[in-house]
């Protein structure tokens, strides 16, 4: 049996929760106050905690930065209630670690589907952090003390959610580390002054996404945005480049990994200055179908390929109809199977 904390100081509110949550089979313990709550949190360790952001002696903001600190509280799914709807309220709560957003009033499913989501997602990324370990093995041949601080290091991060369109980073903000993807999917993009998209790069599961950032010490020159529902890893700069001056071997994998990144970029802005519109967009279907783990299915938008090949959303359309007609793909809404990748491949210009 699953055990909920609730922290909030409304009465009516807490009671009302207590009783739908143990209706649905869930131990429930509560807290009208943000440091008894804490208290709570770090006796019981719960599987996931509902907490309201204004209160007396603690705010929630408090509580999670607090439950963050604590190693063994730092992974329990966290779900703010609140009665703001503010843009900076919302960002600053997920920028510091919160899994959720509920906004009050809201209604018994909102709340069970909230609480479900987020503890079956919790269960799963705890296989993740196997997968996510076979992934650094398979990065670098290092076994010593390098590898074991890697892992030491993601192993004690606490997984960022993100929601699909979510912003991950704008253009212009500082690098707080090295972020790494569990699962979903990442845009990087500029965006220009008429307010057209240009996408620069996708990152899928066991990607890094900030690595030129990090090593330039620069800001970010793009925006990042969440295609799905994605889980990933902040990985601290100062941590991450310890590691790399530390260890050589490890530095050198990751020097790979950002000569790939900048050589997909020059084949695209090859593509956009010499290919026609159908072997550009040929390339870049053949580009996604790498990144996908199911063998030629692609879900991706027809703005997003619009996006990355650089062409207009209609001409996408018309594009794509033509490779259907021709037996190269078919099409199911956002999902593509490509038929016949060698026919792609030699596209003529």
């Amino acid at each position: 049996m699953k055990t909920i904390l609730i922290i909030e100081d409304n009465i009516d509110i807490r009671e009302s929760c207590i009783e739908i949550l143990e209706l649905s089979g869930y131990t429930v313990l509560q807290a009208d106050n943000g440091k008894s709550g804490f208290d709570l949190a770090l006796k019981h360790k719960p599987d996931l905690i509902l907490c309201d952001i204004m209160m007396p002696e603690m705010d929630g903001y408090g509580v999670l930065y607090l439950l963050n600190k604590n190693d063994e509280t730092a992974d329990i799914p966290f779900i703010f209630l609140t009665a703001k709807t503010d843009r900076i309220d919302f960002r600053k709560g997920m920028e510091m670690g919160a899994d959720d957003y509920l906004t009050k009033p809201f209604d018994d499913m909102d709340l069970l589907h909230a609480v479900e989501t987020r503890i079956n997602k919790h269960l799963r990324q705890k296989t993740y952090h196997g997968s996510a370990f076979e992934t650094l093995e398979k990065l670098t041949s290092a076994t010593g003390k390098g590898m074991d601080e890697l892992k030491a290091l993601i192993n004690g991060r606490k997984v960022k959610q993100l929601k699909k369109k979510q912003i991950l980073y704008y253009e212009g903000d500082s690098l707080s580390g090295l972020y790494m993807i569990l699962n979903g999917n990442i845009k990087t993009m500029k965006i220009a002054e008429d307010g057209r998209q240009f996408i620069t790069g996708l990152y899928g599961p066991d990607d890094y996404i900030g690595l030129d950032t990090l090593l330039l010490e620069e800001a970010f020159a793009e925006t990042a945005e969440a295609v799905e529902d994605t889980s990933l890893y902040l990985l601290p700069k100062d941590q991450v480049l310890n590691l790399l001056n530390k260890y050589p071997e490890i530095s050198t994998q990751f020097i790979k990994i950002l000569s790939n990144n900048i050589h997909e970029k020059e084949e695209q802005l090859l593509e956009l200055a010499y290919h026609s519109v159908r072997k550009r967009l040929a390339r870049v279907l053949l580009r996604l179908n790498k990144k996908v783990k199911q063998a030629d299915q692609i879900i991706v938008s027809r703005e997003e390929l619009a996006a990355l090949a650089g062409i207009a959303v209609e001409t996408v359309s018309r594009t794509l109809t033509d490779f259907k007609f021709e037996g190269l793909l078919e099409k199911n809404g956002n999902q593509i199977q490509l038929l016949n990748t060698e026919k792609l491949v030699k596209m003529k210009n």
